[in-house]
């Protein structure tokens, strides 16, 4: 079995110390941060749209079995849609008192469904026909998961592209041979535009009105990819 005195672990120590320090100071020395960003408008390839009911009861137990009615009969409908995604959203029930005499006056109840579809025209088609009982509380569209990762997929190519053309200008500038790359930083952030809000007023339709589906503008989405890191010049 081999041991190590004290004395020759000082030494050890003191040998190595130096070559720390020099690796330390190569590592901190003609380092430079860079940032460098690629982006891109897409064209919103999914509708989001937000439905809802509101029902007033005395009886708590028959303005529950209003809503689940009325609920089980949009999910119905939405069957006939197998393009679009359909999900139910919160659901609340709560007492309604008077303003005056601070009794009880009523409950309501609230439900929501939650539409998701890359098909426009079918995702239009189902919230005219809901609108027949449900209010419309809102609608948005995005770029869908699928185009958002392709896109950044690309983008962070174009990014890391960018922040290379930046760090070869900066050594020629410096009259540099070249650089190392440290390390180096890629993010995304997307820009979607705000949803549609919808006034009660105007969301809800007779039957009649309800069987041509609303044309709808998608608009655009800005993805951006930012590159930042550090380099050394050589």
């Amino acid at each position: 079995m081999r041991y190590l005195t004290l004395s020759s672990l000082i030494l050890a120590s003191t040998l190595t110390t130096p070559a720390f320090a020099q690796q330390n100071e190569q590592l901190n020395y003609n380092l430079v941060n860079i940032q460098a960003e690629a982006a891109r408008k897409v064209s919103n390839d999914e509708m989001h749209a937000v439905l809802y009911i509101e029902k007033s009861n005395k009886q708590p137990a028959e303005l529950a079995v209003q809503i689940t009615q009325l609920m089980n009969q949009a999910m119905a409908s939405a069957k006939k849609y197998p393009q679009v995604k359909v999900e139910t959203g919160s659901q609340t029930t709560y007492p309604i008192y008077d303003n005056d005499s601070r009794k009880l006056k009523e409950w309501r109840g609230r439900a929501e469904i939650q539409i998701e579809s890359t098909d426009f025209k079918a995702a239009s088609q189902l919230v005219s026909e809901l609108q027949q009982n449900f209010q419309t509380q809102s609608i948005n569209f995005s770029v869908s998961d699928t185009q958002r990762k392709k896109v950044e997929n690309e983008l962070m190519v174009e990014a890391s592209k960018n922040f290379q053309q930046r760090a070869l200008t900066l050594s020629q500038a410096w009259n540099k041979s070249g650089y190392n790359l440290v390390n180096l930083n890629l993010n995304t952030n997307n820009t979607y535009p705000q949803p549609i809000m919808m006034r009660a007023s105007m969301a809800k339709f007779s039957g009649a009105e309800a069987a041509d589906a609303q044309d709808v503008a998608a608009g655009e989405s800005k993805i951006t990819v930012n590159a930042n890191g550090t380099i050394q010049f050589k």
